[in-house]
């Protein structure tokens, strides 16, 4: 098939170009034109490409011709269009075979479409030719401005960075073809920021250009703008910003503001204690920013420490200060960061330092004793008033007060008020080896200035007690026991202290004439007991006292007297004196056990006792009150007329309170206002006077009081008169019916305006009735 295609050049010159004609047995063959496209035809097919350019304006853009070499131009061939766009984007003439683009195209969107185009024969409706495959290629223009991708940009970088420094890297991007000219090639610039920072035209790398002080300003707004066309005329742009922070470090050193500190201190101030604080300030910032503070002179009395969270020096009390020793103090200080790196030293060279002048202020201070303790020593048994010792206080103040000594709780002890302690009793050692005092100094010009010493009194020991048994001897001596056998050995204390060791002496005393026993001195503070005969008589002489002396080897030596009792026992053959000793034990436990015996009778009697008192107890309770198995009704004592208050004795009347239910006579109501104030007077006198009334009474209570478990009916009285010491009256409708006819109310209205309704109310039902 032969066909011609007419395409048109982007200067809108069209060029007719013929149609190359391929059969099956044709080999391929390309043809360059010079409007751009290519005509191949290759087995009978054809494909061809146009080129239309993006964003016309136009509502009907002529592309091309599709002409068929058979079209002789008699109007009898028919071209169609098909493919993707064919009718709605692309449209052609079918009597023609020009082909329209009908809608505005964008390469950006979609910079190719394929299309197949047919002839048709009119008059038969069949294809002349097999389709044949075009392109139309949708070329760019420069309608896309450059764009940045990651916005918002923010850079960190530490401040005074050398020139050249990499700070961030921001990058555009252009929807324009990149092989189509220079549409998508860009070119950064900036805008803002100079002479800080510099940025390259084609990466867009941003570099510092100048050192930065923090501390003058720590951040920078920088403005970068991006052009495609490598920034030729009619080229796009886009601009951004880039935040750029300066991080701190550590190029300045800390600074006293202050070069001279006035602090206090009082001399009662305790070690350790806060006195003051000094700052210094430092235009870094975190850990930059961290200092120490330290003393210069290496004072003894005064330390600083750092607050972490302030960064203040505080002062403190290394030492107790005392005005009358040194008035004031003058130290120096000096601070610095706690971390430097070593590239930053050259900023640190030379420390901060600053004055403090300390000032102690005097205060009132207690006495002051010369020593911390004090020891004394006195030899037991002195007299009173033997002289111990001596302390001393003083006034530390510039005034030196007098003192005044005081032993605080102390029988045995007192003090002078020249600080000499004495006795005031007996001293014994063996009582009391050590004395723990507290001796008090007051000064007298301030008796609010107390302190204290404590006082140690030894007492010394004299050698005023004489040895003793070490304990209680049980001898037993058998009757055949032969001479010179061995009954007991003795040993003796002496409560007395020795320098050396004791050492006891054993003799038997010369005064007593009794040569049935003799002792013998061991010579290690023990002697033993031996018989001096053979036989002894249970029956003649059943005890033996034998008086030993024991002298010590104080100075003086002393000597007691003691009785050494020796009881004679049947041994029997056996010849040993644990029988004896065992029988006394027996004779002991047979004692204990009549004991506990005793105990336990005497116990059982007292439990008897008490069991009788609850029986009786229980039994009168029983009988107490009698009338309790009768009817209740019994025990209500009614009456007809109410009492006449504590001074009317008629309204009792005794024998109907000890009788049975019976009804009183009743009485006539008293009416006039006359007896009602005779009434009143009489109430204020005491109640009843009869005793035989007060007697009942009186039962009646302690019955109740006797009886815990009696119900309260039992003492349940009801009583109908109100007494005649009622100033009010009866109020009881009991005999009201007989006498209300000839009643006048009227005396009712000088009662009160609490009667006020009772007048009104009876006096109205009077004047009814009248």
């Amino acid at each position: 098939m032969n066909c011609c295609l007419l395409l048109p050049f982007t200067l809108g010159i069209p060029l007719l170009l013929p149609c190359l004609i391929a059969t099956e047995n044709s080999k391929t063959e390309d043809v360059k034109h010079p409007a751009g496209s290519h005509l191949r035809v290759r087995r009978g097919w054809m494909w061809n490409q146009f080129f239309v350019p993006e964003e016309m304006n136009k509502t009907r853009h002529h592309i091309g011709q599709l002409r068929s070499d058979l079209d002789n131009g008699n109007n009898s061939f028919q071209y169609k269009l098909l493919g993707a766009g064919a009718g709605s984007i692309f449209v052609i003439d079918e009597r023609t075979g020009d082909i329209y683009a009908v809608q505005k195209l964008d390469r950006e969107e979609r910079s190719l479409y394929t299309l197949r185009a047919q002839v048709i024969d009119i008059t038969t409706g069949r294809a002349m030719e097999p389709e044949s495959e075009f392109v139309i290629r949708v070329s760019d223009i420069n309608d896309n401005e450059p764009k940045f991708l990651d916005e918002p940009y923010e850079a960190i970088v530490p401040e005074m960075s050398p020139e050249g420094t990499f700070v961030i890297q921001v990058t555009a991007s252009d929807a324009d073809d990149p092989s189509s000219g220079n549409n998508a090639r860009l070119l950064y610039s900036l805008r803002q920021g100079q002479p800080y920072f510099s940025i390259e035209p084609t990466t867009g790398v941003i570099r510092i250009s100048s050192k930065m002080d923090r501390e003058l300003q720590d951040e920078y707004w920088v403005i970068i703008q991006a052009k495609d066309m490598i920034g030729l005329p009619g080229a796009l742009s886009a601009t951004t910003s880039v935040l750029i922070k300066l991080s701190d470090v550590n190029d300045n050193k800390p600074i006293f503001k202050d070069s001279l500190y006035r602090l206090a201190v009082s001399e009662s101030a305790s070690v350790g204690m806060s006195i003051g604080k000094i700052m210094a300030y430092d235009n870094d910032i975190g850990e930059n920013a961290e200092m120490d503070y330290s003393i210069e002179d290496d004072s003894k009395t005064f330390a600083v420490i750092t607050n972490n969270e302030t960064q203040e020096g505080i002062i403190i009390l290394k030492k107790k200060v005392d005005f009358e020793h040194q008035n004031h103090y003058r130290i120096r200080a000096k601070v610095k960061n706690r971390r430097v790196d070593e590239q930053l030293r050259k900023y640190h060279t030379e420390a901060s330092t600053t004055f403090i002048k300390i000032q102690v202020e005097d205060v009132d201070e207690p006495p002051v004793f010369l020593l911390p303790y004090y020891i004394f020593e006195i030899s037991e048994g002195s007299p009173y008033g033997s002289f111990v010792g001596t302390v001393s206080a003083t006034d530390p103040d510039q005034r030196k007060s007098p003192i005044r000594y005081s032993i605080t709780r102390s029988k045995v002890f007192s003090i002078e008020d020249n600080g000499t302690v004495f006795t005031t009793n007996p001293l014994d050692r063996e009582i009391s080896a050590w004395y723990n005092l507290s001796v008090t100094a007051t000064e007298k010009y301030s008796i609010e200035q107390i302190s204290a010493v404590p006082v140690y009194v030894q007492v010394l020991n004299i050698n005023d007690h004489a040895p003793e048994f070490s304990e209680y001897y049980e001898t037993y001596v058998c009757e055949n026991a032969v001479s010179g056998q061995v009954i007991q050995t003795i040993s003796a204390v002496d409560r007395d202290e020795s320098i050396e060791d004791h050492h006891f002496y054993f003799n038997v005393s010369v005064v007593e004439n009794n040569s049935s026993f003799t002792i013998i001195d061991n010579q290690d503070n023990t002697a033993v007991i031996l018989t001096n005969r053979t036989g002894f008589s249970l029956q003649e002489e059943p005890v033996f006292y034998v008086s030993i002396l024991i002298a010590d080897n104080g100075i003086p030596s002393l000597t007691s007297t003691n009785t050494l009792t020796i009881h004679v026992c049947a041994c029997g053959d056996t010849g040993s004196t644990q029988t004896c000793s065992n029988k006394d034990l027996m004779l002991s436990m047979g004692f204990k056990t009549e004991v506990i015996i005793a105990i336990l009778i005497c116990i059982m009697i007292i439990c008897g006792f008490i069991f009788l008192n609850l029986g009786l107890k229980q039994r009168r309770k029983q009988t107490l009150f009698p009338e309790k198995g009768e009817d209740f009704r019994e025990n209500i004592f009614r009456y007809d007329d109410e009492g006449g208050g504590e001074e009317d004795t008629e309204a009792f009347d005794i024998v109907e309170l000890q009788g049975g239910t019976v009804m009183r006579e009743r009485k006539t109501r008293r009416t006039t206002r006359v007896e009602i104030r005779s009434l009143y007077r009489q109430s204020l006198q005491v109640g009843p006077d009869s005793a035989v009334f007060r007697k009942f009474i009186l039962e009646k209570l302690e019955e109740a009081n006797t009886d815990p478990g009696a119900p309260p009916f039992d003492s349940l009285q009801t009583y109908a008169f109100e007494g005649t010491g009622s100033l009010a009256g009866s109020l009881s409708s009991l005999g009201s019916a007989a006498f209300d006819q000839d009643e006048n109310y009227d005396y009712l209205n000088e009662l009160g305006p609490r009667f006020k309704r009772l007048a009104c109310m009876f006096g109205s039902a009077m004047q009814s009735n009248n």
